[in-house]
């Protein structure tokens, strides 16, 4: 089987802040890089951890929505967060998100993965990384 690389950048997400690509699509599976709660327009960030919770995932969306796809088809995330009692505000966050922009009522929420870390970025207090498949609804 041959294998295809698809280099996926927008405008509508935050530059990368070093030598990566905002995703790549390799046979069908979208990998998008860590993205920080920066917003492309403005190249700001908030301090809220529900604002930037909602921000880095609206920055997913936007990538992930280059290729043609959803965050309905989005199978896993990998959040990286400082303070792991911000949790009950990611999670809200979070859910909210998946809840206002699924095309389905009753979206699956993909697979997640949460880690603590103790500095991200700019000082963002999460970030976060997907996966998305073309062939999976």
């Amino acid at each position: 089987m041959q294998q295809h690389n698809i280099i996926i950048n927008t405008k509508n997400a935050p530059d990368p802040l070093g030598p990566y690509t905002q995703a790549i699509e390799i046979n069908n599976i979208i990998f998008v890089s860590g993205q920080i709660p920066i917003c492309p327009d403005t190249n700001i960030m908030s301090d809220n951890i529900y604002d930037q919770t909602h921000q880095a995932l609206l920055n997913i969306k936007n990538i992930i929505e280059t290729t043609g796809l959803k965050i309905n088809n989005i199978v896993k995330t990998t959040l990286f967060i400082i303070n792991i009692n911000d949790l009950p505000k990611i999670n809200t966050s979070y859910k909210n998100f998946f809840n206002t922009y699924s095309f389905s009522k009753n979206i699956t929420l993909p697979a997640r993965s949460c880690v603590e870390v103790s500095k991200l970025p700019k000082d963002a207090k999460i970030e976060i990384e997907a996966i998305a498949m073309r062939e999976f609804l």
